[in-house]
């Protein structure tokens, strides 16, 4: 599966923006699909993701409370709402899909094989 993420922007703090990942070749069917950021410095770090069959989702700590994941089947699309967006929020958010059985690990990188192009969030304060 071929993945396109757009939806990143320059914003200010406490507003909201709606990312999206696409996907193309397949469907999302049996596959996990997850968020993450690096910002600059950084290592990649997990943000959110989905088991698309089951529709079971995960947040790290840090966005729980104020991100929230969505589906629209027809379009082969996940969003990704983040709410009350902070400076700390900045960084390039990436979507990134696996076949495999993963379940302790889906909050690591190396556990997906396929990765779209990244979208740049800057919250300025």
């Amino acid at each position: 599966v071929q993945l396109q993420a757009s939806g990143g922007g320059l914003v200010q703090a406490g507003d909201s923006l709606r990312l999206s990942c696409a996907a193309s070749g397949r469907t999302f069917s049996g596959y996990a699909v997850g968020w993450f950021r690096q910002a600059p410095g950084k290592e990649r770090e997990f943000v959110a993701a989905v088991r698309w069959n089951s529709g079971y989702t995960y947040y790290a700590d840090s966005v729980k409370d104020r991100f929230a994941l969505s589906r629209e089947n027809a379009k082969r699309t996940i969003y990704l709402q983040l709410n009350s967006l902070k400076p700390e929020d900045t960084a390039v958010y990436y979507c990134a899909a696996s076949l495999r059985s993963i379940v302790t690990t889906i909050r690591l990188p190396s556990s997906y094989d396929n990765w779209g192009q990244g979208t740049q969030v800057t919250v300025s304060s």
